[in-house]
């Protein structure tokens, strides 16, 4: 049966889509003179047009980050392909790039919509593009700023679903969407939302040690999609209680309680791990009889689902019980399902079995693993 359900998992879309980074990763690894030509960039016309929501689209403002994004002209480029050597140490596999910016990070994220999501539920396609970006700063230990979409359709009046969803989700998260791209003469409808915030002290996907106690944090107060694998306990949620509990994040870290862990994504609690596991360079034990899971929703596919609010940590045993508490005390289940060990496998046990998922050391997810340590001379 294990095995059966391990090879389902293997398939599902979500896994298969972070199977999809390896092509990013190996860009980024790749030596310049083995990546494609990128000086044909194009020029980008910094301010566009007004949107009906009010917002500018397109502008662009000075901020902390302007000297590191100067290097990435088009004619910067052309005049010297090779890449600037005086940018921060950022750390790519993580929820968000965070860059360094005095005494913290800015954290810089995006995220696409699926194209079926936005064509059949438009409303809710807006909502889940700012939502979906919010819990990418918080996984990470930060508080949102602003957020900014880029939107094409084939009308103003296709696009006002959108709008709606995107605008109803900024109020409930308290977060202004600045800014953006908009296109209503398209031949295709597509949506996507860009976050900045801002952290003090991180939640990274690389910082996971042998010995922690993997726990898992997700609000069952919510209901099953009808027709996706989603668990959405947003947006009928009381918009100040979902912010107090999103509050939990950042101050775990500051409390010097978690540092590593991501949000729960379209790759389910096993993708999420598996991510967790290559950046950090290590392997686990999951316990699946341990998974916390609505009533009513089935095992198989409570797996794969994208939770609203739902987070991975991975937490010193020290800490453990005060993480709980955190959690508990706002009454999100926050179970311990499982164990950090050195060797780069992810081992599944359910009841009396238990079957190898996946070895990292011979089969790259995303291929945002560290870099092996240079050999002495």
């Amino acid at each position: 049966m294990l095995a059966e359900l391990a090879n389902q998992l293997k398939q599902s879309l979500g896994i298969l889509h972070k199977q999809d980074i390896q092509a990013v990763s190996q860009f980024y690894r790749a030596s310049p003179s083995k990546r494609q030509d990128t000086t044909d960039l194009g020029d980008r016309n910094l301010v566009e047009s007004e949107g009906d929501d009010g917002a500018v689209r397109g502008t662009t403002q000075e901020s902390a980050i302007a000297p590191f994004t100067a290097p990435f002209t088009t004619a910067a480029i052309a005049s010297n392909p090779a890449p600037p050597t005086n940018l921060p140490n950022i750390q790519l596999g993580d929820d968000c790039a965070a860059i360094p910016d005095g005494d913290g990070y800015l954290l810089f994220a995006a995220e696409g919509m699926m194209p079926f999501l936005v064509e059949t539920e438009p409303w809710f396609a807006g909502w889940c593009a700012v939502m979906v970006n919010v819990s990418d700063i918080y996984a990470m230990g930060g508080r949102p700023i602003a957020v900014v979409d880029t939107l094409w359709s084939q009308s103003l009046e296709q696009s006002q679903a959108l709008f709606e969803g995107m605008r109803a989700a900024a109020a409930t998260y308290g977060i202004p969407i600045v800014g953006g791209h908009t296109n209503c003469h398209s031949d295709y409808t597509a949506l996507s939302v860009a976050i900045l915030g801002r952290a003090t002290q991180l939640i990274s996907s690389f910082t996971a040690q042998e010995g922690d106690r993997l726990l898992v944090a997700i609000d069952l107060r919510g209901r099953s999609h009808p027709s996706y694998p989603f668990w959405n306990a947003a947006t009928d949620a009381d918009p100040v209680r979902l912010r107090q509990d999103l509050e939990l994040l950042p101050t775990l870290a500051e409390r010097g309680l978690c540092d590593t862990g991501k949000d729960v994504s379209m790759g389910g609690i096993v993708g999420t791990l598996l991510m967790l596991l290559e950046t950090s360079g290590c392997g686990a034990v999951l316990n699946l009889d341990a998974m916390p899971r609505p009533a009513d929703v089935p095992f198989e596919k409570w797996l794969v689902s994208f939770p609203s609010y739902g987070f991975l940590l991975s937490v010193r045993p020290e800490h453990v019980a005060a993480v709980q508490q955190a959690f508990g005390d706002r009454h999100i289940t926050c179970q311990d399902i499982g164990e950090i060990c050195t060797t780069p496998h992810l081992i599944l046990q359910m009841q009396t079995e238990s079957t190898l998922f996946w070895d990292l050391s011979q089969n790259p997810l995303t291929g945002f693993a560290p870099s092996p340590a240079p050999s002495p001379l």
